[in-house]
């Protein structure tokens, strides 16, 4: 007989937008469900943003050991036991992954099934022998990696992002297809750590990131031994385990171990029964308003589920908005146009808002201000200066978007996320202290540029001599 459950709230889906609603929800008093088939955590725990930046860094502790010489400390060539280097990608998931339990969310009162959802109406939820109706619903599934339909793509062997951190051997030779955030991210990894790596792109690498602050990134990496293959076109693949092919359409053949795919992702919408619910969606995702209400009103969708920009923060920041919306009734709208983003390469690349050609293509009147990193002290002291911050202006001083290629520059976009969110002009941040020396100032100088033609002005310099007369 089946389990009948009555809740408030019934989300499905334990990635991070998933479990901020659940422990939102019961600690706000909602008779809270949580239903997860697979791992808590989601994508973002166990395939994504967590081991990937585990390994990212001991990469980076590899690198430094060659890179002391302009500091006068002699190169080491690093002995990396990549056995050990999966150890501690695997040992970060778990020191994190109690935050993420079922042992945490029911102790906060939420009730977790362990099984696969799928709605069985427009109010009832089926998962396992459990039948869950609620007055709101919440689909938090997130999205799984897109494999191109490649001819003999299916035939060989290769690597996602769900796949790749099990690795306990470094690839003697990495083919990534694909240079968006995750492959660039992946093919700077495993050159640091040993492994020759090709990275195929059909079209730009970075192709949605600002161009002129990417080209930067494109160069360091293509500097330290990554090829970087663009606008190519992939024929066919063919191979078996430690030895594949690429064919490309004008003839060259790409011959490497590995092959990892990296060629962007998918919601999971499959297997919902979304249809019996009232729920319209494609395979871009479910189609939501800006309160983030499926077609049926009593249904929202969050995060890769929901189609919109793929990332933990912004899940994060859904979660919020559905809240507001399922538990209180307020009428919030999701806005998206200050939701930053990161590619957590050396230099990192990260960015908010529009960039310059997105401005342009809007036909907006804009002013663009940089400011370089050889230009700060603390760049110069820790001879990092490969690195720029671009900002974007309308004709009143009023940030349109920021893009930073630098060490640190996640760190560092986020005054600019503030800037661009609460509208704030320029001025809030020239006049800001900012510690000395730090990476910091360069978000202070940049803004600065925009008041100096005017500051040292001819017309000042007379008002300057003019008042001078008066002692």
């Amino acid at each position: 007989m089946a389990k009948r459950i009555k809740a408030d709230i019934c989300i499905i889906g334990a990635g991070s937008g998933g479990l901020s609603v659940a422990a939102g929800a019961a600690q706000m008093g909602a008779r809270t469900v949580l239903i997860e088939r697979d791992e808590m955590g989601g994508d973002c725990l166990n395939t994504g943003c967590v081991p990937s930046k585990a390994l990212i860094a001991a990469a980076r502790h590899a690198y430094h050991m060659g890179a002391g010489a302009p500091f006068g400390i002699a190169p080491v060539k690093p002995d990396v036991d990549f056995a050990k280097v999966h150890d501690h990608v695997h040992s970060v998931i778990a020191a994190i992954a109690p935050n993420d339990s079922v042992a945490r969310f029911e102790g906060l009162g939420v009730t977790v099934i362990k099984e696969h959802g799928r709605f069985r109406d427009s109010g009832t939820v089926i998962a396992g022998n459990a039948e869950i109706t609620a007055r709101r619903f919440v689909i938090a599934t997130g999205s799984r990696p897109f494999v191109p339909p490649i001819p003999g793509l299916d035939k060989v062997p290769f690597h996602t992002n769900e796949t790749i951190f099990s690795n306990k051997t470094c690839p003697e030779h990495l083919v990534i297809l694909g240079a968006g955030p995750i492959g660039m991210e992946m093919a700077q990894a495993h050159r640091r750590l040993g492994a020759r790596v090709t990275v195929l792109e059909t079209l730009k690498a970075f192709s949605r990131d600002d161009e002129e602050l990417s080209a930067l990134v494109i160069a360091r990496l293509r500097k330290e031994g990554i090829e970087i293959l663009e606008g190519i076109k992939i024929e066919s693949i063919s191979g078996s385990e430690g030895k594949v092919t690429v064919t490309l359409a004008d003839r060259r053949e790409i011959n490497g171990t590995h092959i990892l795919v990296a060629t962007g992702r998918r919601a999971n919408v499959e297997g919902l029964d979304l249809e019996k619910a009232g729920v319209e969606y494609s395979e871009r995702g479910i189609r939501v308003d800006e309160r983030l209400r499926t077609t049926n009103k009593r249904i929202f969708a969050i995060g890769d589920a929901a189609g919109g920009p793929q990332f933990t923060h912004a899940a994060g920041y859904h979660a919020g908005i559905v809240i507001r919306n399922a538990l209180f009734r307020v009428p919030a709208k999701a806005d998206h146009s200050a939701i930053p983003h990161v590619t957590y390469t050396d230099p990192e690349l990260a960015h908010v808002g529009l960039t310059e050609a997105e401005a342009r293509v809007k036909g907006l009147s804009i002013n663009v201000l940089r400011w370089h990193l050889a230009e700060n002290d603390r760049a110069q002291a820790e001879r990092e200066t490969e690195g720029v911050i671009k900002v974007v202006t309308d004709n009143h001083a009023r940030v349109l978007g920021a893009t930073i290629a630098a060490p640190h520059a996640g760190e560092l976009i986020l005054p600019w996320v503030l800037a661009k969110s609460q509208a704030l002009k320029l001025s809030a941040m020239a006049s800001v202290v900012v510690p000395y020396p730090t990476l910091s100032e360069i978000s202070k100088r940049a803004a600065g540029a925009y008041y100096t033609p005017t500051l040292f002005s001819t017309k000042t310099k007379m008002l300057v001599r003019f008042l001078g007369l008066f002692g």
